[in-house]
């Protein structure tokens, strides 16, 4: 398993339909957008298997960024031979910042905050390389 603090890394957010699965992509969307040196995973392409998703999964050392408890995140890459470098659990962060977002499309107030503080867990783990 590769270090996470390498030159390039991958976040693989949540695709679920849930308020904290929106909370995932904006947050790993943020991400990319801010650095060179992260890419975005779509977890949609790569549990339908796409030809060119196959070896990028493989290519870079993977944040796997969960939404819930069911870890969807991390059983997807399993099931393409791929075990995440890192794996978070988006509910687990928020419930420490007592933070609970309620739409699953729409960023509110509580949503702006939810992805702030899932960005600082994600850029901690990134800045500390373990």
């Amino acid at each position: 398993m590769q270090k996470i603090k390498e030159k390039k890394l991958a976040l693989a957010p949540c695709s679920g339909l849930s308020p904290y699965g929106l909370i995932t992509r904006v947050a790993c969307s943020d991400m990319v957008e801010k650095s060179d040196n992260i890419i975005s995973i779509c977890m949609g392409a790569t549990s339908a298997d796409r030809e060119g998703f196959r070896g990028l999964i493989k290519k870079y050392p993977i944040i796997a960024v969960n939404g819930c408890e069911g870890s969807c995140v991390d059983k997807i890459l399993e099931q393409r031979g791929v075990k995440a470098a890192k794996t978070i659990n988006t509910i687990k962060v928020l419930n420490k910042e007592n933070l609970k977002p309620t739409n699953v499309s729409r960023l509110d107030e509580e949503g702006e905050k939810s992805v702030e503080a899932l960005k600082r867990k994600i850029k901690n783990m990134i800045d500390k390389g373990d």
